[in-house]
């Protein structure tokens, strides 16, 4: 390459560049690069800083080692195809240019060259080198799956390979046949100017217009070219069924019988073509080559183009439905089993004849957890009675979980109290103050689902508190979250609405606390500390202090007296900001919700493994499938775009409130892309196992899977293919009636699961949703999940399929509360008002056999200028009837017309009857029937008693004596008959002691 460097004797001297401007030039390139390479640095070094302190060097060294070599190796690599062909079209130049007004005009350019060709040749192949590295960098997440590539032990239907081929390999060989076509071409098209420029291709001069080594490279660069076009249209083939279709995704019909072998055809064409190239290095003739390069492009348009536009037009679309069956139910099959649908439990069921006044009791009791405070709504409710000062706040939209309150299970709605800097004075909002003072937030808000208090035997209108730095109305504490867990750290250091950062630490023990907070959980005295956990990445030198304040852009990490030797900096403080920087592999939940675990509050949040690959499953955009009128922002970012077609709840993720401590635990530990992941990042996901009781009792099933499954099976319920074709069963998810143009979001919930054997019933703690038919609104099913992470059943998703087409659905009950009277009549004072009533959530919840629809009504407190929603009304629809009151229980009795009264509702569990049931079989056997009855009455008497509800005691007593007294009627009357010598037909069996009803006395 020597000769590269040596001036060309055919070329005059040009003059050189004056020192000084030469100096400038240097001097200007320096310090760009200087200052880009120190930003880089600082960034790069303050990242394994932040990793090693969180106990996750090792994601760091793998990300950085894998992403700089494969920066290094695509980067070289295509520098030097670039450059080898830049100076072997110099090195091959004619050594003497034919007089022509061409070359002419070139002496110019060639003149201005050969001063700066060397610097031209190594700029060119930088540049390159860095748009190759950077593409090469970006295939981390492609690379690593390939490189630690799993079987998903299923084939697909069209080519007979494994699952695991399409998710895991086939990307990255796109992308190296991809790089190989690009390298030929930037190749190919510098080669042509270099050769060009210095005569090697004339193209205004007679004769050749190319020099045998102008032919030569350019033929095999050519070549090189078709032939990764033949590797393309290879890999193309397993594209397709991965392919979005106007019907399906997958192959079609018309993909199987035209394109798939257009494709073929053209592999063949393209190989041979690059054949007829490489041959051209020797024949020296353009025909072969170029006949063969027509043939296929006309091929590519003939066969790719208009064929399969010609097949599906007259052989697919006049009979559809029977071409395209066996794909469909290809695509059917795969879409539930990448979405997991494959165990949907189906179950028939009836809305009607439930608004029966004498259910009223049960469906009194069935509905009583019913989550009547609604996550959105009373966000200000809750900073207006818990913040304790302005620079607090909660999330947008609250969360709810369940706690064992005194013995029984109550779902909470929970808000962490967040710092909130916003809320600062502007004229407090200097350095010191945003960054070392208002540094946390403290304490959990929580708030009862329902109506009723911590006794859990009333009623309220108002916010019912279960955790708060306020008092009660009888002056008791609102403590009664904290005492149920053992207390907990309360500050919050690491939440959704954290600051970018914040320096903590004091120069020693003697120091001065800064950090402004409040006292504990339940108190709303301020004081001052200083944070001591490990979630700080420490400071200590000049120099770590010099890349922080490069980082973040502020030089008051070297100036100010509050940055000293102990001190630490917190930083990528959200929870899914840091889950996302440990597992960047990952697609994170978007809602992070907060569990007291251990004496901590913890973020918990739910991390899934997606795919774009899968075959044959249908491929929908992330974001549509998951919108409703509560999601705040997608959390799609591991793949190119926002579209899935496979996706799985593989990791449960925590995050300490306090210490900032990530915590990655496996759930589906049998899902392969999972699998890979823990061979690439050995040790960064612990075992399921791990997982402590504790926590494993606030786990749920998460939203984002659930709106995505449900979104599917809406279209993919039905396993027909001829059904699915003609979508006359299709279902949709309602629109929220109180967002327009936006669905309805799930619930959270306690469902009354159908009587086991003894009788009993047990509520489960679940996530809920409802279909309509497509386009219509009337209510198809009601759909829920097992949330309970600690039962065996979690994740069966259970659907209850309406047998009439004329139950309402969520649209019509909202219009239906709009036009009664009633309702009309008791929000007309409110409607007058500067803040008319909200309506909260309408949940649908199976009752009695049937459904019942409920919604709270919120107003702002009348008068007052910056009051705060509160529970005004409950709306119920139960049949045909509507109801209306401040309370669940008066709403049920108006909708019914009974008086069920405002005590305790008869126990969620437990299975004793209250009323004797009709007389059946003999009369041995009705006694019995009442004694059982009147036993399981006491049982449920002794239940209430134990809680303290005297009037259920008592209502059940006396239900009890009732039955006994019924079968002493009957047993006297029996022995009446006897005595009197009755000799009609006796049931001698039903009376035998070896009769099957005496079994077991």
């Amino acid at each position: 390459m020597s000769e590269l460097y040596d001036p060309d004797p055919r070329e005059a001297a040009t003059p050189s560049r004056p020192r000084r401007s030469r100096a400038l030039i240097i001097t200007a390139v320096v310090l760009v690069v200087a200052f880009f390479g120190l930003t880089t640095f600082s960034t790069v070094y303050t990242d394994r800083l932040w990793y090693r302190d969180g106990g996750y060097g090792g994601v760091f060294s793998t990300l950085f080692w894998t992403r700089a070599v494969l920066f290094l190796v695509f980067g070289l690599l295509m520098a030097a195809v670039v450059s080898a062909n830049v100076y072997l079209a110099y090195r091959f130049r004619p050594l003497f240019y034919p007089s022509s007004p061409e070359q002419t005009g070139l002496d110019r350019y060639r003149q201005a060259i050969t001063p700066v060709r060397t610097w031209l040749l190594v700029g060119i192949a930088v540049i390159f080198g860095l748009f190759a590295g950077t593409s090469g960098l970006g295939e981390w997440r492609n690379y690593l799956l390939w490189r630690n590539s799993e079987s998903f032990g299923t084939d697909d239907a069209q080519f007979g390979k494994d699952i695991g081929f399409y998710v895991f390999e086939l990307p990255f060989l796109h992308y190296l046949v991809d790089f190989a076509m690009a390298a030929a071409v930037i190749a190919l098209i510098a080669a042509a100017l270099v050769h060009y420029l210095y005569g090697g291709i004339k193209l205004q001069s007679p004769g050749d217009r190319l020099t045998g080594a102008a032919q030569v490279q350019l033929s095999i660069l050519l070549g090189v070219f078709v032939l990764a076009k033949a590797a393309d249209y290879w890999l193309d083939r397993y594209d397709l069924v991965s392919q979005s279709g106007s019907l399906i995704t997958g192959v079609t019909y018309t993909d199987d019988n035209a394109v798939l072998p257009a494709k073929n055809i053209l592999m063949g064409i393209a190989i041979i073509c690059a054949l007829l190239f490489f041959l051209n290095v020797w024949r020296r003739t353009w025909m072969l080559p170029s006949v063969g390069i027509a043939l296929l492009a006309l091929s590519a348009v003939l066969l790719g183009m208009i064929w399969p536009g010609v097949v599906q037009q007259f052989q697919v679309k006049p009979s559809q439905a029977d071409k395209e069956a066996t794909y469909i139910a290809r695509n059917i099959e795969a879409t539930r089993a990448a979405y997991d649908l494959e165990d949907v439990e189906v179950t028939p069921y009836t809305s009607a004849a439930i608004a029966d006044p004498k259910s009223g009791q049960t469906v009194r009791a069935q509905a009583s957890s019913a989550p009547l405070v609604d996550p959105k709504l009373v966000r200000q409710t809750f900073e207006q009675n818990q913040q304790g000062r302005a620079y607090y706040s909660v999330a947008d939209v609250l969360d709810v979980d369940r706690y064992e309150l005194d013995g029984q299970e109550r779902a909470l709605v929970l808000g962490v109290r967040e710092l909130d800097q916003s809320g600062l004075n502007p004229g407090d909002r200097n350095w010191s103050n945003l960054h070392t003072v208002y540094t946390h937030g403290n304490g959990v808000i929580a708030a009862y689902a329902n109506q009723r208090g911590a006794d859990n035997n009333s009623e309220g209108t108002d916010i019912q508190w279960a955790e708060g730095n306020q008092t009660n109305a009888d002056g008791t504490a609102q403590d009664a979250l904290s005492k149920a867990v053992g207390g907990y750290e309360s500050r919050i250091y690491f939440g959704e609405q954290s600051p970018e950062y914040s320096v903590v630490g004091k120069a020693g023990k003697s120091g001065k606390d800064v950090e402004l907070g409040l006292a504990g959980a339940t108190d709303d005295e301020e004081r001052t500390t200083t944070y001591d956990g490990a979630g700080g990445v420490p400071l200590g030198s000049t120099f770590r202090e010099l890349m922080y304040a490069i980082k973040f852009g502020e030089p008051n990490f070297l100036l100010s007296g509050r940055v000293n030797g102990n001190s630490e900096v917190i930083y990528n403080r959200t929870p899914r900001e840091r889950v996302e920087k440990v597992a960047p592999w990952l697609t994170i939940d978007d809602d992070a919700y907060p569990v007291i675990v251990d004496g901590k509050v913890q973020w918990v949040l739910d991390g899934y493994t997606t795919t774009d690959r899968y075959p044959n499953a249908a491929r929908e955009s992330f974001e549509e499938m998951t919108d409703d009128s509560l999601q705040q922002s997608g959390g799609l970012a591991t793949l190119p775009t926002d579209e899935i077609n496979y996706m799985r709840n593989a990791v449960k993720a925590t995050v300490d409130a306090y210490d900032g401590t990530v915590k990655l635990y496996a759930w589906d530990e049998s899902d392969p892309i999972l699998k890979a992941w823990r061979s690439a990042f050995p040790g960064t996901v612990e075992d399921r196992s791990e997982i402590s009781p504790e926590l494993l009792k606030h786990l749920r099933y998460p939203e984002d899977l659930f709106k995505v499954q449900r979104y599917q099976y809406a279209r993919y319920h039905i396993t027909d293919a001829g059904d699915w074709y003609q979508g006359n069963d299709r279902w949709e998810v309602p629109e929220d009636p109180n967002s327009a143009n936006n669905l309805q979001p799930p619930h959270r919930l306690f469902v009354d699961q159908a009587a086991n054997e003894e009788g009993a019933t047990q509520d489960t703690w679940a996530l809920t949703s409802v279909f309509v038919p497509y386009g219509k609104n009337n209510l198809a099913s009601f759909v829920s999940v097992n949330s309970d992470a600690t039962s065996e059943d979690y994740g069966k998703m259970s659907v209850l399929q309406l047998e009439d087409q004329n139950t309402k659905g969520p649209g019509l009950i909202a219009n239906e509360f709009s036009n009664d009277d009633n309702v009309r009549d008791a929000l007309l004072p409110f409607q007058t008002g500067q803040s008319p009533p909200l309506f909260g959530n309408l949940l649908t919840l199976p009752v009695q056999n049937g459904l019942i629809y409920i919604e709270p009504v919120y107003a702002v407190r009348a008068g007052s200028t910056s009051g705060y929603p509160i529970l005004r009304f409950v709306l119920v629809s139960i049949g045909e009837n509507i109801g209306i009151g401040t309370t669940l229980t008066e709403s049920i009795a108006d909708a019914l017309g009974v008086d069920l009264g405002e005590g305790t509702p008869p126990p969620d569990t437990g299975g004793g009857a209250t009323e004797p049931p009709a007389p059946e079989g003999s009369v041995d056997q009705q006694i019995r029937a009442l004694l059982t009855d009147a036993e399981a009455s006491f049982e449920e008497a002794e239940a209430a008693l134990a809680e303290g509800d005297l009037a259920a005691y008592q209502e059940a007593v006396e239900t009890a004596e009732q039955l006994v007294s019924d079968a002493v009627a009957l047993a006297a009357e029996r022995d009446g008959d006897a005595a009197g010598g009755d000799t009609g037909d006796t049931d001698s069996d039903s009376d035998s002691p070896t009769d099957e009803g005496d079994a077991g006395e």
